[in-house]
């Protein structure tokens, strides 16, 4: 009787790149529809995704956590009056409303000679779940990076906010640098993504040229100190540069490498 050698089973490489990547790759296939594992897995994606859309920011809890780390704390409101105004018309959340402009031109006429470097505005975004969950942890790392001799304003949370309202913001403080730390539209993998938005001389009309963007933070993403220490870096370059944008290149990683350089050559025994 011919003997036969056992089949040998052969390792898929797909699976294998699965594991460098949360893309959407190596679904495999059930007939002519995906398995039932993936389908799943994609509709709870989905789900999360838009309940991350319209998931409300708790504005009071995040500004109690904040006030206790420190922070000064001023609320403000966009003039999108609830989330369906918000997502109907994108141009109500980049303008805010008359009680909040108010309020911020007094803020600036009691502290007419007070100039501040920098402002931080923490928007809502289209994610209020990415908010919720990195926007402390990484304001504590940006506080840890700023230099002693700048002054920070007071920590701006705004409702309903796009990214363009921290123009305003600014501009009405009258900052040096105006800095949103927003929730972005959420993906079926990462539906609470946070990115930073920079400006030099905010004011109302800036385009996002204009604007230096640092993306992805979040638990599987960039982290907090990373982050933080790219904007401060940028911020300073700002300062310097007196402009913000396309004309100004992220280049805090081959500054670090050209450190590192010079302390090794001066730690080199001889």
């Amino acid at each position: 009787m011919k003997k036969f050698d056992k089949p040998t089973l052969s390792i898929d490489p797909w699976q294998q790149l699965k594991g460098f990547t949360r893309a959407r790759i190596a679904l495999g296939r059930a007939g002519s529809s995906l398995p039932t594992k993936e389908l799943l897995d994609f509709t709870l994606s989905h789900a999360m995704a838009r309940d991350a859309v319209h998931l409300a920011l708790n504005v009071a809890a995040l500004a109690q956590d904040l006030e206790e780390q420190g922070f000064s704390i001023q609320l403000v409101h966009s003039k999108a009056p609830d989330r369906t105004s918000y997502l109907l018309r994108p141009d109500y959340g980049r303008q805010l409303d008359q009680q909040s402009r108010r309020q911020l031109q007094a803020i600036k006429l009691a502290t007419a000679f007070d100039s501040v470097n920098l402002v931080i505005v923490v928007g809502d975004g289209l994610s209020s779940l990415a908010v919720e969950r990195h926007a402390k942890p990484l304001l504590t790392e940006i506080k840890k990076n700023i230099p002693e001799q700048w002054k920070l304003g007071s920590i701006v949370i705004a409702s309903q906010a796009r990214v363009a309202l921290a123009d305003e913001i600014g501009e009405l403080l009258g900052a040096d640098i105006v800095i949103m730390l927003i929730g972005e539209r959420p993906g079926l993998r990462s539906p609470d993504s946070l990115s930073i938005y920079m400006t030099y001389a905010p004011r109302v009309g800036c385009s996002d040229a204009d604007r230096n963007c640092i993306s992805n933070i979040c638990s599987e993403g960039l982290p907090y100190e990373t982050a933080a220490k790219k904007l401060i870096w940028l911020a300073k370059e700002a300062i310097r540069r007196k402009l913000s944008g396309v004309a100004l290149k992220d280049e805090s990683s081959v500054q670090e490498i050209a450190v590192t350089d010079q302390l090794k050559k001066l730690l080199k025994p001889e």
